[in-house]
């Protein structure tokens, strides 16, 4: 089984989002406009809640999926078709926003902690303007298996037998949050033809003889399989693959379609207020 190489080390770059939150963005940047079928990953957190509790007010977005998981803290959510909930530490949330939602998310410390991923997935030009969905679990409905040394959540996808709960029948994604102990080895399969990255958010990482140093984003080659070892202290990372659409990517802002004319109707529907006409079907525990 080929071991996909690492074809691109890039530091993750702070940019300021909702109402002047930082957060550390690797995909959705000049340097790597999107990764198909990702087109946006954020890495967010503080411990000083003035940086965040403006938090992301009410905002649209239509013609993908926000996948936020968090890892420290907690996320206040509400949308304007009446949802709400609150994501906790270890809990993530698949919302596919298609024909459109508007919504805010208010993040919460928990003993002084925030902290947290968001990653957004484009869709297939036939679900652009289907209903909304959401997926959400607990972090109690999430598996982790443990392993020479690894512990590993499974989120969405595959790994050694064990399937995440969260289902995403697009792109396929496959979505791994991996603790590696000093001088630990972790290997997980990835299907040639989809594109696959990691981004290392504790200590340091290595991929065969290459360096993956703190808050790095990891794009890797073609192979069937991805190989990482911690450096002789913990490490953790996210593991992320999926499978490309390949097809055209129009986006303004939250709105990502496959036309200009497209991106054009789409201000105009939320500027009529069409976005919050039908209600989302919303799955998990």
């Amino acid at each position: 089984m080929k071991i996909r190489p690492v074809a691109r080390i890039l530091q993750s770059q702070a940019v300021s989002e909702g109402a002047g939150v930082t957060v550390r963005r690797s995909i959705g940047t000049q340097t790597l406009r999107n990764l198909d079928p990702f087109l946006m990953l954020d890495h967010f957190g503080s411990d000083n809640p003035n940086e965040y509790i403006a938090g992301f007010p009410d905002h649209p977005h239509r013609g993908f999926v926000t996948f936020t998981y968090m890892l420290d803290g907690h996320m206040l959510h509400q949308d304007s078709m009446g949802n709400r909930g609150d994501l906790r530490a270890g809990g993530a949330q698949w919302m596919k926003a298609a024909a459109g939602v508007i919504h805010s998310e208010m993040p919460q410390q928990t003993q002084g902690l925030m902290r947290g991923f968001q990653l957004w997935i484009n869709l297939p030009s036939r679900e652009k303007m289907t209903p909304p969905e959401y997926q959400e679990f607990t972090p109690e409905a999430i598996p982790e298996i443990e392993a020479d040394g690894a512990r590993i959540r499974i989120l969405a996808g595959e790994h050694a037998g064990n399937k995440g709960v969260i289902q995403d029948p697009f792109s396929k994604v496959k979505y791994l949050d991996v603790r590696l102990s000093g001088h630990s080895t972790f290997t997980t399969n990835v299907p040639d033809g989809y594109n696959a990255f990691a981004y290392v958010f504790e200590g340091n990482a290595r991929s065969e003889n290459t360096e993956l140093p703190n808050h790095s984003f990891v794009l890797f080659g073609d192979g069937e399989s991805v190989t990482i070892q911690s450096d002789g202290k913990e490490t953790r990372f996210i593991l992320v693959a999926g499978q490309p659409l390949n097809e055209p990517i129009v986006q303004y802002g939250p709105f990502v379609m496959n036309t200009r004319a497209e991106i054009e109707q789409a201000f105009a529907d939320y500027q009529s207020g069409k976005f919050a006409s039908i209600k989302a079907n919303v799955k998990g525990h």
